[in-house]
């Protein structure tokens, strides 16, 4: 029997009700996120904002020329792009790690107790992480003072060769608990007869891991690394501002701590508007990029062409 096809008001008559819930979000969106974009027309400009949009004068892409002949820009995306491949490494694969072991815990109470105890320290607001980490390995701190009494001077908080280290431990301690809870909702879809068929099949638990519960994991595996790779020109701004002064811009200087230096508080509007487009633009064609990959290894990535 021929299904009927529905007219677009027809549709919008029967879904009235959905769609009023999403008019306040609609609003939001385009008063914060898109009428904004309109402003990125400074990066062309010598823009001064006691002068104005309108008449400020055009400079094409001289500012553009500026960001990629800057050494301290160059320097930021050095820094973004070794943060973001370290943490890649070190940090993407520390939630997967957790839920595996909580998904191997059968006592439902223990599972809850761990849960909420990894969870927490995602509610801490990055000041109070950086102060927790200050009160333990910082100069004043406990253990500063013993090694002090053992010939050891060493303050973690300061030095920026192991800067990279200090801001990925900070990093796993408040979000890898939060990062479990996509894949363990992930691995409570895995069919139970998959994991008896293979006990049957004389699967140790090594072996039943690599082949049912990775394979179910894969998809949400890729889709985060996607939409982290679309994220890598973007490091914790909060996190690192709050240290750059104990460790230096060398070490701590991203690219929104530097378009943040360079146009709110030099003022230097203009060339930080290009920087940050082109940060965009770059993360842009790090998502489709990354999605087209996804595509060629048959997974459905962020979006997939009907």
């Amino acid at each position: 029997m021929p299904v009927r096809k529905v007219s677009m008001w027809a549709q919008i008559k029967r879904d009235r009700s959905l769609l009023l819930m999403t008019v306040p979000v609609i609003v939001l969106l385009a008063v914060f996120a898109y009428v904004p974009m309109a402003g990125n027309i400074i990066a062309w400009q010598d823009y001064s904002p006691y002068v104005g949009i309108v008449d400020s004068p055009f400079v094409a892409w001289d500012n553009f020329e500026r960001v990629f002949t800057n050494p301290l820009f160059l320097n930021a995306v050095k820094n973004t792009l070794l943060i973001t491949a370290f943490q890649l490494v070190f940090f993407f694969p520390i939630p997967i790690a957790l839920a595996l072991l909580l998904n191997s815990v059968i006592t439902p109470a223990i599972r809850t107790t761990i849960q909420s105890i990894v969870y927490l320290p995602h509610f801490f607001s990055w000041v109070i992480v950086v102060t927790v980490f200050q009160q333990i390995f910082g100069g004043a701190s406990q253990l500063h003072r013993i090694l002090a009494g053992h010939g050891v001077h060493f303050d973690l908080m300061t030095d920026p060769d192991t800067f990279l280290i200090l801001i990925t431990s900070q990093a796993v301690w408040k979000d890898a608990g939060w990062g479990i809870i996509i894949f363990l909702a992930a691995l409570s879809t895995v069919d139970p007869a998959l994991y008896e068929a293979a006990v049957v099949d004389g699967a140790s638990r090594r072996r039943r891991t690599w082949h049912v519960t990775l394979p179910a994991l894969r998809p949400v595996i890729i889709l985060l690394l996607i939409l982290r790779l679309g994220d890598a020109l973007t490091v914790g701004f909060e996190q690192l501002i709050l240290q750059r002064g104990a460790v230096g811009p060398g070490a701590a200087e991203v690219i929104d701590t530097y378009v943040y230096y360079q146009g709110v508080i030099a003022g230097d509007w203009s060339f930080a508007a290009a920087a940050g487009l082109v940060k965009g633009v770059v993360s842009m064609l790090l998502v489709l990029g990354a999605n087209k990959l996804a595509h060629v290894f048959g997974e459905a990535g962020v979006y997939q062409r009907a």
